[in-house]
């Protein structure tokens, strides 16, 4: 009975938990604000310390998932809706780097030394602080980075070469198995695919690693 009331629990906590992330979004999953951190933690503390407290009822770890939740939920609601509070619970971005200068009063400001801030850098492929024309600290505590022109990585319109937009690969087998849905969006069939396959000896899909269509050709690659 102990382990059944602590795999129901389990289940519970981890459902609720999932429940929760997808109500929130995507953003607590990745380039989240030190409140959404914050909050995860709490709430992930909050369900472990329920599981494993003997005295506790499902009931409870329940309203501990509902109720915190709600109150993530109730924040996001605010911040999308008034723009003070979004800048007191998600901060704001900080301009580092202005004109090539450093500003060390928001680095200070930020508690950010200059170690941390090549790191940074550096994460952005960058490697001299002489490159950067400005720079700004993310609410999330990453960097975007305007490079100066003369290291600037030249466009297309610099050289006024033919602009085409850009296509999106689309899979159309993976480890074996056809994505037919992916195949009848893109304006093909089965036996268009099929076609195109013999032309590369590929008799059958499970004979396929991984095929992709993009630019008007299929690329396939075998196991």
């Amino acid at each position: 009975m102990s382990f059944m009331h602590n795999a129901a629990e389990l289940l519970v906590g981890f459902f609720g938990l999932f429940f929760i992330t997808k109500l929130l979004g995507k953003r607590t999953l990745m380039h989240i604000t030190i409140f959404e951190f914050i909050s995860a933690l709490v709430l992930g503390d909050l369900v472990g310390n329920a599981l494993y407290d003997n005295d506790a009822q499902l009931i409870q770890i329940v309203f501990t998932i509902i109720f915190w939740g709600g109150l993530m939920f109730l924040m996001q609601i605010v911040t999308q809706k008034s723009i003070r509070m979004r800048g007191f619970l998600e901060g704001r971005p900080s301009i580092i780097i202005h004109k090539g200068k450093i500003r060390y009063k928001e680095l200070k400001k930020n508690r950010l030394d200059l170690n941390q801030l090549q790191h940074l850098l550096r994460v952005r492929d960058i490697f001299s602080i002489r490159e950067v024309e400005y720079a700004i600290l993310e609410k999330d505590g990453t960097v975007s980075v305007m490079k100066k022109s003369a290291y600037a990585i030249p466009t297309k319109a610099d050289h006024k070469m033919s602009n085409k937009p850009p296509s999106l690969p689309i899979t159309f087998i993976s480890d074996g198995r056809l994505l037919k849905e992916n195949l009848i969006l893109s304006g093909f069939n089965e036996t268009w695919l099929q076609k195109e396959l013999n032309k590369k000896g590929v008799r059958q899909y499970h004979q396929v690693l991984y095929a992709e269509w993009e630019k008007n050709s299929l690329y396939v690659e075998k196991y």
